[in-house]
């Protein structure tokens, strides 16, 4: 693979600060908002009934700021270790962006319609960001050992 341009090298690393800071950003807020309906005392939260909500929500909060955490040390990775880009910059970095979506958005969907103690259809986006996580995750890992 042909080594990537410096020009290249610091677009890939900017996508990856933008996504990570813009998904602290919005989850963060969801976590402050799920914290508001706490404190009011939101039936629609804290009922017992809506456990199930209350579990999901807070997956996609945590979920989200997680892989906003994650995808900021991946920008810094790249910054520190820039002969990775090349082997990292066609699976890794989607696949990081893309669990960085599906993961905590399916989390989020789940819990905005539950069915009894279900959650709604979105958590079929869960495995999918999984699955994509664990790709990207293996792929950095296994180009950082292989350079070593």
């Amino acid at each position: 693979m042909n080594a990537a341009t410096p020009d290249s090298t610091a677009s890939l690393i900017r996508r990856h600060l933008r996504f990570g800071w813009w998904s602290l950003l919005v989850f963060l807020t969801l976590g402050i908002t799920l914290e508001s309906m706490h404190g009011f005392k939101l039936g629609w939260y804290l009922d017992v009934s809506n456990e199930t909500r209350r579990l999901m929500l807070r997956l996609a909060h945590a979920h989200g700021v997680l892989l906003g955490l994650l995808n900021l040390v991946f920008a810094a990775t790249l910054r520190a270790a820039p002969e990775l880009v090349g082997r990292v910059r066609r699976i890794a970095s989607p696949c990081l962006l893309g669990s960085g979506l599906l993961l905590p958005s399916g989390f989020l969907l789940g819990g905005l319609v539950v069915y009894g103690g279900d959650p709604g259809p979105g958590i079929l986006l869960v495995p999918v960001g999984a699955g994509l996580l664990f790709v990207g995750v293996l792929v950095i890992a296994w180009a950082i050992t292989s350079t070593d």
